[in-house]
């Protein structure tokens, strides 16, 4: 037991709340929270991806959130090993890991203690890729990779265009597609005691109901302007994939008009949603908290508490 790290995990679909009941719960048990989305890493696209601001995070430091630039990529691999020198950090000074997000391989992977097969990156290869995309465009290289790592190119939009350039990178170094290599990955013991909170309703119309809150909010708090200021400023890449961004661009496109935008922001939301909880349901060990049996913020908090008190965590010393 005194080998492992505790690490107390909020995880859940979009607009369940966890964001704030991390913040609690890091008040509580003196924690700082890891973040495990996606989306979040990336500069811009504040209100678009519900980026955490001050007054939300209550003076608990948020890790792994706004630091990366939206046309660098970024994998599972590179989360696993900031999210885990994170986690270590914030033991390391007395204090609890809590990581909180949505992105369910991110969780996974960093619980499971997934190590990735190790691929190569060849400098001369991708600059001559970068040359060719600027020739023949992003769908005719998404295509290239389409024909000699279609399992790759099925989860990788074809504006995505640095994940493209590295499958097409890898597969040329080495001959070996770069989805192969990550099924060459493989799991470790894992240096982390978990416990793993999932938020979740017994009526999922209520998270649906969230979902479209958070639109009209997110529209009020100034969503067209600063998508727009993104999409005239920004190559689209990695973020394009940002559910928010990539509806308004037919808007702002002239092609499609704002009403039908937004009701698309919230269809994709809600079937986002949906593949989350299908993806947590998988998660060993996870428990559930049904949060529309609870009439406020603090019963969830509450029941959460009695689910950490019959955890592995409340055996160090650190709560």
């Amino acid at each position: 037991m005194e080998n492992k790290i505790p690490m107390l995990v909020i995880a859940g679909p979009t607009a369940s709340g966890k964001t704030a009941l991390a913040v609690e719960l890091a008040r509580l048990y003196n924690g700082d929270v890891v973040s495990a989305d996606s989306m979040q890493i990336y500069k811009g696209l504040n209100v678009a991806t519900a980026k955490p601001d001050a007054e939300e995070m209550k003076g608990i430091p948020h890790y792994l959130i706004d630091f990366l630039e939206p046309d660098k990529p970024f994998s599972v691999a590179d989360y696993v090993k900031l999210a885990g020198e994170r986690v270590r950090e914030i033991y390391g000074r007395g204090k609890l890991p809590i990581v909180c997000g949505g992105t369910g391989l991110y969780i996974s992977s960093l619980v499971d203690n997934l190590i990735f097969d190790e691929t190569p990156s060849d400098g001369s290869i991708r600059k001559r890729i970068e040359a060719e995309a600027k020739e023949i465009g992003n769908h005719a290289l998404w295509e290239r990779l389409r024909k000699v790592d279609p399992e790759t190119a099925e989860k990788v939009h074809e504006n995505n265009l640095p994940r493209v350039i590295r499958g097409l990178e890898v597969f040329e170094a080495t001959g070996i597609p770069l989805s192969q290599h990550k099924v060459n990955s493989r799991r470790e013991e894992s240096p982390f005691d978990a416990c793993i909170i999932g938020l979740t309703a017994s009526d999922r119309q209520y998270i649906y109901d969230r979902i479209n809150k958070r639109v009209d909010i997110m529209l009020e708090k100034g969503l067209v302007e600063e998508c727009r200021s993104f999409y005239e400023s920004v190559t689209p890449a990695t973020a394009y994939q940002a559910i928010g961004y990539k509806e308004l661009v037919p808007y702002f496109e002239g092609k499609t008009g704002l009403e039908e935008c937004l009701d698309k922001i919230k269809q994709e939301s809600r079937h986002y949603a949906k593949r989350q909880l299908t993806w947590f349901r998988r998660v060993d060990g996870i428990q559930w908290v049904e949060i529309d049996k609870f009439g406020d913020l603090k019963k969830i908090i509450e029941n959460i508490q009695n689910i950490i008190a019959k955890s592995k965590i409340m055996c160090y010393n650190i709560i």
